[in-house]
């Protein structure tokens, strides 16, 4: 379990339209049709598209035979059809090398079937046992100053280390082949919270690394060049005299951003390499794995990547706030064409035991955002270990608090739901971006300060700034790496502050805009190449004359206000670059600075149209530009709701979710009566705090 850190469809065959069945036959087809790693089920076991699931992640090991059947029969009454099993558990699986004990596991897996409760099979490669770490010294974490780091902790994991790499194989090999055909059995999930580990620095890993290095550079020269290596009297004269970059500070901005890219690769190195022993053994079910890309720790390059070990975006959910929450769920779906799990769910959350109706709204935050699935983390309130006083569904002396009864009525609704075109399957027009390598090198660890003072405010913030006003007018918006993304499903692309401007982003962009997209970027973007080093050409690197100007001076105001469309716009921002206009036109000026230099301008490059902001991307800022290109480029809007209150319709029908603690009201035409709470609206639809309600559009 963790806290998020940023700031972080459905159609039944009976009775189904032609149309409906159309949509049916196409997802199938474009299920079959994903890369290898993205092969939607046709195992037997897998419901299908048209079912939602809830439940809870649950942890036999820490419980007694006759609490197993007890937990189980609340679950049962509950109407939980879905489980996790197997995260965290390694040992207990494989208590010495070699030897393995499923014997206990097969009873509870058995009993699960018997109840009607589906298994999301965790491979629990994280954390390592510590026979594992006494066997194999490599596996222990060395830190930066050359101290050996016992696994006093989750993830203190060399996962880089050839004996971890084989031995994670073996444990992944021998459950997959264990429970292949087992009937409670539809998803695999891999190495929990994987990039919340910790990076080594043992000489092994410096060998390691150089050999990255050797790949990636090739010559000396070619590394010294990308390190800029020329600055400080820091020249190497051969491979041999690399060393590890200090991931706690200090080092040069280009060996950090390095680092955090080798560090990335391992970890996917890991999935990729669990995904193909998937295939091999259970090649008709789908990963659906808790994963943490953004973690502070070591992190990894998600979506540049997700697609080659990915066949469901899944996540823990424990939300801030609705446009956290909603930023990071949308993130962890990418482009893919199926529904976002989230293996991890807030159980109450918002308090030290939790606030009832908290996780039902939420809950129906996620259904409209294409969730399919929700597993309440954890079951029972766990008595030891790291989380102690963590509150689940089951009190510490094993009574079911009123969580269950939320839960229960939360899979009781999505039952019904099911018949009402969910899960929800979303197709975005509009675009947002989001780089690991901006935000790595946005952020250095130091002495590159110049940096930190530039970009002060976080990149995270400026690409949510660019997503929460579209989210707030409920438009769906897909986050991607433009990179390694089509962009020709778009209407309009958003870059926001995406510092680090490499090769193939600036392709996408340019051949984007030149077929005819709208692309807006934001101030802080394009400034620095792929190895972490200001462009020498004009500025935004690589497009400047797809945006038909440069801008080189940036400036602190105390307020920066600008007029667009007769609308008078107050940022919240307090820094602004000079631009200056070649071929582009400029739409609005700062009215508040001395220069009134160009706020926003538009330059028409090919057939599409090249639009930049000239401050940070706040939503205050950036929120009405938005608006009005969306209206230009033909985005349509969403449904019409007041502040909090968060809508989609869904075949024909609108669901509303009020994430506030306050009654609101939402104007309809004609009386309807809602289908979640049976009760009838006459023009008006009337929520109470965190209530929800889907209404009869049409």
């Amino acid at each position: 379990m963790r806290k998020r850190i940023r700031s972080s469809r459905d159609f039944q065959s009976s009775g189904a339209t032609v149309k409906q069945f159309a949509l049916i036959l196409a997802l199938t087809l474009a299920f079959n049709t994903f890369s290898t790693a993205q092969n939607t089920p046709v195992h037997p076991n897998w419901p299908g598209p048209g079912q939602l699931f809830v439940g809870a992640c649950y942890q036999p090991i820490d419980r007694s035979p006759e609490q197993i059947d007890r937990d189980i029969a609340i679950m049962k009454r509950a109407g939980f059809n879905v489980v996790r099993m197997g995260d965290l558990s390694w040992d207990s699986f494989e208590p010495s090398q070699g030897k393995f004990t499923f014997e206990w596991f097969d009873k509870i897996m058995d009993k699960m079937q018997a109840n009607g409760i589906r298994v999301i099979l965790d491979i629990p490669g994280s954390p390592a046992p510590i026979w594992l770490h006494r066997a194999y010294p490599g596996v222990d974490i060395v830190a930066q100053n050359g101290t050996r780091l016992p696994p006093a902790e989750r993830y203190m994991d060399n996962i880089s280390d050839p004996d971890y790499v084989r031995e994670v194989g073996i444990l992944a090999d021998a459950l997959t082949k264990r429970y292949a055909h087992h009937p409670a059995v539809i998803a695999v999930g891999y190495d929990n919270e994987i990039g919340n580990g910790f990076m080594s620095y043992s000489k092994a890993d410096r060998a390691r690394f150089i050999v990255w290095l050797k790949k990636k550079y090739g010559t000396i020269e070619e590394l010294n060049k990308a390190w800029a290596t020329q600055r400080w009297s820091r020249r190497l004269n051969s491979f041999d005299d690399v060393d590890m970059p200090l991931a706690d500070g200090p080092g040069p901005s280009e060996r950090y951003l390095d680092l955090h890219r080798y560090w990335s690769d391992v970890s996917v190195a890991r999935l990729e390499e669990l995904d193909a022993i998937r295939q091999r053994n259970m090649p008709d079910l789908p990963s659906i794995s808790n994963l943490w890309d953004y973690a502070s720790r070591r992190g990894f390059n998600y979506l540049a990547t997700y697609k080659s070990y990915v066949s469901y975006g899944a996540e823990g959910f424990y939300p801030g706030d609705p446009i956290s929450g909603a930023f990071g769920a949308i993130m962890t779906k990418g482009t893919l064409a199926t529904p976002i799990w989230f293996n991890e769910f807030t159980a109450g959350g918002g308090g030290y035991y939790g606030t009832p109706g908290r996780s039902r709204m939420y809950a129906y935050l996620g259904l409209m955002m294409g969730a399919q699935g929700i597993l309440a983390w954890t079951f029972n309130s766990h008595q030891g270990g790291e989380e102690q006083a963590l509150f689940g569904l089951i009190d510490h002396d094993g009574t079911p608090s009123w969580k269950v009864d939320e839960f229960a009525r939360i899979a009781s609704e999505f039952k019904q739901l099911e018949k009402y075109g969910f899960p929800r399957y979303t197709h975005p027009e509009v675009a947002v971006a989001y780089s690991f390598d901006s935000a790595i090198a946005s952020h250095p660890n130091g002495p590159s300060n110049t940096t930190l003072q530039y970009f002060k405010t976080p990149y995270a913030d400026q690409v949510q700034g660019a997503f929460e006003p579209l989210f707030r007018t409920n438009i769906d918006t897909a986050i991607i790496n433009v990179g390694h993304e089509n962009l020709a499903p778009y209407k309009l692309v958003v870059v926001p502050a995406d510092y680090v401007m490499d090769a193939s982003s600036a392709k996408a962009l340019r051949d984007y805009v030149t077929n005819g997209g709208t692309v807006l970027m934001t101030a802080y973007s394009a400034k620095e190449n792929e190895h972490g080093q200001w462009f020498d050409t004009p500025l935004p690197g690589r497009l400047s004359d797809v945006f038909g100007l440069k801008t080189n001076a940036f400036y602190d105001w105390g307020v920066l206000n600008f007029d667009l469309n007769g609308m008078s716009i107050e940022s919240g921002a307090h820094r602004y670059e000079v631009l200056e206009p070649s071929t582009a036109t400029v739409l609005a000026r700062f009215t508040t600075t001395p220069d009134h230099t160009p706020a926003v301008t538009i330059n028409k490059f090919g057939k599409g149209n090249a639009i930049y902001l000239a401050t940070e991307s706040r939503a205050s800022a950036i929120g009405p530009l938005l608006k009005y290109l969306c209206e230009q480029a033909g985005v349509h809007p969403g449904p019409m709701t007041p502040e909090g209150v968060f809508a989609r319709e869904v075949d024909g029908r609108t669901l509303y979710v009020n994430t506030t603690g306050e009654e609101k009201r939402i104007p309809i035409l004609g009386s309807w009566k809602g289908i979640i709470s049976n009760r009838t609206y006459d023009g008006v639809v009337v929520l109470g705090p965190q209530e929800v309600d889907l209404i009869p559009s049409r």
